[in-house]
C-alpha cells in the first residue's frame, strides 16, 4: 500500500545552499514551522518543540550535500510521522518542496488544511530568506 502524495512547494530567490543551512537548523524552526510552537530546545540528545498539543520530538536527516531535509515528528501520543522535504537549485535561486501524504482516515478537508498550513510555512521561509 502507498499513500497518495501532495507536493507543496515554493520558489525562493536565494541559493539552495543558504536555504538548506537555514531550514536544516532545528533552532530556526520556531521562526517558520508554525505547527511546532514558539520554542525548541535540545534535551537529552533530542530536539523538543513546545507545541500547542505538548512536547514534540523533531528528528532531521543528517547534514548532507543533496538538500535532503526529511524529518520525523513524534507527537506526545507516540505517533510518529515521516515528512519528506528537500531544497534544490533553480537557476540562481531554489525550490523548497514538502511532501504531504494523504494517510488513511484523513479527510480531504484535513488534507487541504494541512497543505494550506505547510504552504504558509514555506512562504514564511521564502520571506525570511529573501529579506
Amino acid at each position: 500500500m502507498t499513500f497518495k502524495p501532495l507536493h507543496v512547494s515554493v520558489s525562493i530567490d536565494r541559493p539552495a545552499e543558504e536555504v538548506y543551512e537555514f531550514v536544516s537548523n532545528p533552532e530556526n524552526l520556531p521562526q517558520w514551522a508554525s505547527g511546532l510552537g514558539d520554542s525548541i530546545t535540545f534535551v537529552d540528545g533530542a530536539w523538543i518543540a513546545a507545541s500547542p498539543v505538548g512536547d514534540i520530538k523533531v528528528e532531521f536527516a543528517e547534514k548532507n550535500s543533496f538538500g535532503v531535509l526529511d524529518h520525523f515528528i513524534t507527537l506526545p501520543s507516540g505517533e510518529r510521522f515521516y515528512n519528506p522535504m528537500r531544497v534544490f537549485p533553480n537557476d540562481e535561486g531554489s525550490e523548497l518542496i514538502f511532501t504531504l501524504f494523504h494517510r488513511p482516515g484523513m479527510s480531504a478537508e484535513l488534507l487541504a488544511e494541512d497543505a494550506k498550513a505547510i504552504q504558509a510555512d514555506l512562504e514564511t521561509v521564502k520571506r525570511l530568506m529573501e529579506k
